[in-house]
C-alpha cells in the first residue's frame, strides 16, 4: 500500500515537523547507545586483560608446569586474553563504523530537514498573503457596493421630491454621486475577482504541486533516516558476529582445557616429586636398663644414667626437626687457645683467652682456616666448608649426592636430558662450521677457511666436555638406579625375615640381626643411607665430622665424661665455659681441630678446647671415678 504524506497529510505540516525533529533524537539517542556499548565493551576487556595478567604467573615455574590443573587454569587465562582481544575488536568495529557514520549522517540530516522545512514555510507564507490580498479586496468590494447602493438610494428620494429649481440641482449632483460611486464598485469587483483567481490559483498550486513535492521529499528524508538506523543495528550485530566464532573457540579450549585436567595424574606426579627413595624406618631395637643394676655405683654412671634414661625419648628421623644451618654456623671451627703455662691446680686461674672472635661471614672464616692449618685440620675444613656452602647456597655435590635416591635419580635424568640437548646443538653448529668451510674452501672469493678454525676448535672442545660430564651423569645414574633396585630387592626379601622376629627383652642377638637386617632405619631425608652394616659404620665414622653438629631438638647420648683441667671462659657463640675441677659428659670427641663437644646438666652443650680437658671414655669411665675418689 503506497502512500504520500503530500496527500494524505496535506494539513499536518506542525506535526511533521514534531516528528521528524523526534526521528533526529531518536536517531542522536541510539548512536549514543552505541557508543556506550562499545565503551563499556573497551572496559570489559581492559578489565579481562588485567585479571588475566594479575593471575597468570609473573615467571614460569616448574610447578606450575607439571601439573594438569596449573597448565588448564593457565590456558584459560590465555583463552580469556584473547577473548579481550575480541571485545577490543569489537568496540573499535562498533565505534568506527556505526557511530562516526550516524555522527556524520546526524548533522547531514539536521541541515536537509532545515532546508526542507524552509521551502514548506516559505509556500506556506505565500498562499497567506494571496489570501489576505483576497480579503481585502473582497472587504473593499463589499464596502463600495454599499456606499454605491446608499448613494443610488439618496438620488432616487431626492428625484421623488424635485419641485424647486434648487431641489432639482441637488438631485443632479446625487445622481452624479451615485453614478460615481457605481464606477468605484464596480472597480472594487473587477479587483476583487482578480484577487480571488490570483488566489484560487495559488491555493491549488499550493496543495496539488509545493505540498506533495515538499512532503514527498520530508517523507523521503524519514524513510533514509529509519533505513540508517536499520542498517546501524544490522552492522552491530554483524560486527558482534564477527567475533563469535573467535569466542566460541576461546570457550571450546576453556572446555578442553577443563577436560585435560587428570586427577590421578596429578597425584602420580606429587608422588614423582616428592617421593624420596628411602625406606621407612625399622623396628625400634629393645634397650636393657636391667643391665645398669649390675654397674656399680658412681659418680660417672649416674650421668651416664640419666643420659640413658632419656635416650627413649629420641624421635626417629622421619620426625626430627634440625636446625642445620645455626648449629654449623656457630660451631667453633678455629684452633683453640693454649693450655695455660702455670696452671694453679688448688684454684681457679685467670681464664685462657678464648677463640677469636666468629666472623660474621663463615665460609671465609674456614677459608682462612683452610689455609694456615695443618693437613688433617685441613681435611676437616674442607668438609665443613663444602656443607657450609651447600647449606648457605642452595648448592650441592655434583654428583647430587646429597638428594635422596629418587630425587636424585630425577635430577640426573633431567640434567643428562639437558646436557644431551646441549651436545645437539654444538654438534649442529659444528655441521654448520663444517659446510662453510667446505664452501669456502671451493670458492675461496666467499671467505677465507681458516677463519673457521678457531671456532671449530672452540666447538670441539665444548662437545669434549660435553660428553665427559654426559659420561660422569650416566655413570652416577646408574649407580643410582642400582643402589634404588637393591632397596627394592632388599625390602621385598627382607619383608618376611622383620616380621618374624620376636623382640624379647633377652634377645639381643636377635635385635642386632634384626638391626643389621633393616637398612631403612639406617636412612635419613638428607641422604645419609648405606648399603650394609659395615658400610654404615663407615659412614657414622666419616660423616660424624660435620652431619653430627647438626643438633637434634633431644641431647645426643654421651660416650663418655671428662675433667676440666684449667677454667675456661667460652665467649664465642657455640662455646661452653666451664671451671677448673668440673665433671662433664662427653658428647662428641676431638676430631683433629682441638675442639671436644660436651654437656652440662643435660641441658647445656657447647665445644671447650681438648687441651683443657681429660677426656674418660666409656671403657675407661670407671678408672676415672675411682681415681676421681682418691683425689
Amino acid at each position: 500500500m503506497s502512500c504520500n504524506w503530500g496527500t494524505e497529510l496535506w494539513d499536518q505540516f506542525d506535526n511533521l515537523e514534531k516528528h521528524t525533529s523526534w526521528g533526529i533524537d531518536f536517531l542522536e539517542r541510539y548512536t549514543k547507545f552505541i557508543k556506550e556499548r562499545a565503551d563499556i565493551e573497551q572496559s570489559y576487556a581492559k578489565q579481562i586483560r588485567s585479571l588475566s595478567k594479575k593471575y597468570h604467573p609473573k615467571r614460569s615455574r616448574e610447578d606450575e608446569s607439571r601439573y594438569t590443573w596449573c597448565l588448564a587454569f593457565a590456558a584459560t587465562l590465555r583463552q580469556l586474553n584473547e577473548l579481550s582481544v575480541q571485545k577490543e575488536e569489537l568496540a573499535e568495529n562498533l565505534n568506527s563504523q556505526i557511530v562516526c557514520e550516524l555522527t556524520r549522517y546526524t548533522q547531514e540530516l539536521k541541515t536537509e530537514r532545515k532546508l526542507h522545512f524552509q521551502d514548506g514555510r516559505r509556500a506556506q507564507q505565500h498562499i497567506e498573503s494571496s489570501w489576505k490580498q483576497l480579503e481585502s479586496s473582497k472587504r473593499r468590494f463589499e464596502r463600495d457596493c454599499k456606499e454605491a447602493e446608499r448613494a443610488q438610494h439618496v438620488s432616487d428620494r431626492i428625484d421623488l421630491d424635485n419641485k424647486t429649481d434648487g431641489e432639482k440641482r441637488c438631485s443632479l449632483k446625487a445622481r452624479q454621486t451615485a453614478q460615481q460611486k457605481k464606477q468605484a464598485a464596480d472597480e472594487s469587483r473587477k479587483d476583487y475577482v482578480t484577487s480571488l483567481n490570483q488566489f484560487n490559483q495559488d491555493q491549488h498550486q499550493y496543495y496539488h504541486t509545493l505540498v506533495p513535492v515538499i512532503y514527498q521529499r520530508i517523507q523521503d528524508m524519514e524513510e533514509r533516516r529509519i533505513e540508517r538506523i536499520c542498517e546501524a543495528m544490522r552492522s552491530s550485530a554483524e560486527a558482534e558476529r564477527k567475533v563469535l566464532p573467535v569466542v566460541s573457540r576461546c570457550l571450546d579450549a576453556m572446555i578442553d582445557a577443563a577436560e585435560s585436567i587428570q586427577p590421578r595424574m596429578d597425584t602420580r606426579q606429587v608422588v614423582e616429586v616428592y617421593k624420596s627413595g628411602f625406606e621407612p624406618p625399622g623396628d625400634v631395637e629393645f634397650e636393657d636398663y636391667s643391665a645398669t643394676i649390675r654397674r656399680s655405683i658412681s659418680e660417672s654412671s649416674y650421668l651416664d644414667n640419666r643420659t640413658e634414661g632419656r635416650r627413649h625419648s629420641r624421635k626417629l628421623w622421619p620426625f626430627i626437626r634440625k636446625n642445620k644451618l645455626l648449629t654449623l654456623l656457630s660451631s667453633p671451627r678455629q684452633p683453640p687457645p693454649p693450655p695455660p703455662t702455670s696452671p694453679s691446680p688448688g684454684g681457679v686461674v685467670s681464664s685462657p683467652q678464648s677463640p677469636p672472635p666468629a666472623s660474621r661471614e663463615p665460609i671465609t672464616q674456614r677459608l682462612n682456616d683452610l689455609m694456615t692449618s695443618g693437613s688433617r685440620t685441613r681435611k676437616q675444613c674442607l668438609r665443613s666448608l663444602k656443607r657450609g656452602l651447600s647449606l648457605k647456597l642452595g648448592s650441592g655435590p655434583a654428583d647430587c649426592s646429597h638428594l635422596p635416591p629418587e630425587q636424585r635419580r630425577k635430577k640426573l635424568q633431567t640434567r643428562i636430558n639437558n646436557i644431551n640437548q646441549e651436545i645437539q646443538r654444538e654438534r649442529e653448529q659444528r655441521d654448520a662450521l663444517l659446510k662453510m668451510r667446505e664452501v669456502y674452501e671451493r670458492s675461496p672469493q666467499m671467505g677465507d677457511a681458516g677463519s673457521l678454525e678457531p671456532r671449530l676448535e672452540e666447538v670441539k672442545q665444548s662437545l669434549q666436555k660435553l660428553e665427559d660430564e654426559l659420561r660422569r651423569n650416566q655413570a652416577w645414574l646408574t649407580e643410582t638406579d642400582s643402589r634404588l633396585s637393591d632397596h627394592s630387592s632388599r625390602r621385598q626379601s627382607g619383608g618376611c625375615g622383620l616380621n618374624s622376629q620376636v623382640t624379647t627383652p633377652g634377645s639381643s642377638s636377635s635385635l642386632k640381626q634384626l638391626d643389621n637386617r633393616s637398612p631403612a632405619s639406617r636412612e635419613s631425608p638428607d641422604g645419609s643411607y648405606t648399603e650394609d652394616h659395615s658400610a654404615e659404620l663407615h659412614f657414622k665414622s666419616r660423616s660424624s665430622e660435620f652431619d653430627d653438629d647438626f643438633d637434634d631438638e633431644e641431647p645426643l647420648p654421651s660416650i663418655g665424661t671428662c675433667k676440666s683441667l684449667y677454667p675456661f671462659q667460652g665467649q664465642n657463640e657455640g662455646t661452653l665455659s666451664m671451671v677448673e675441677g668440673e665433671l662433664l659428659s662427653v658428647v662428641e670427641e676431638d676430631k683433629g681441630d682441638g675442639w671436644t663437644r660436651v654437656r652440662r646438666n643435660l641441658e647445656e652443650e657447647g665445644y671447650v678446647p681438648t687441651s683443657y680437658i681429660k677426656v674418660f671414655l666409656d671403657s675407661s669411665a670407671k678408672g676415672f671415678v675411682q681415681s676421681s675418689r682418691l683425689v
